[in-house]
């Protein structure tokens, strides 16, 4: 019985790092450097991305579920400082 507890115990903390591995991490740097979420969102709109849902991860990324200018679905997290795109899946 010990065994069996011991082993669930090690594929949870093992499960548990690799979750923290695969997340994406954006940037480090502090949100007074980051730029305005509304900025940030008009000006994605403004180059023709449509946004269905916007959001700030724990990653320190402004992420998007929408379409892109070719109005492909799309998930994608951006740097907020710099507006870089860190990640980003077609679907």
């Amino acid at each position: 019985m010990k065994h069996i507890v011991g082993a669930v115990l090690a594929a949870a903390v093992m499960l548990a790092g690799c979750a923290k591995e695969s997340e994406v991490q954006c940037t480090t740097a502090a949100k007074e450097t980051w730029q305005s979420e509304q900025t940030f969102k008009d000006g994605l709109v403004a180059k023709g991305f449509v946004i269905d849902e916007f959001k700030v991860t724990p990653g320190n990324c402004y992420e998007i579920y929408g379409k892109n200018p070719a109005q492909a679905k799309v998930e994608i997290y951006f740097n907020p400082v710099d507006g870089s795109v860190v990640k980003e899946e077609t679907k």
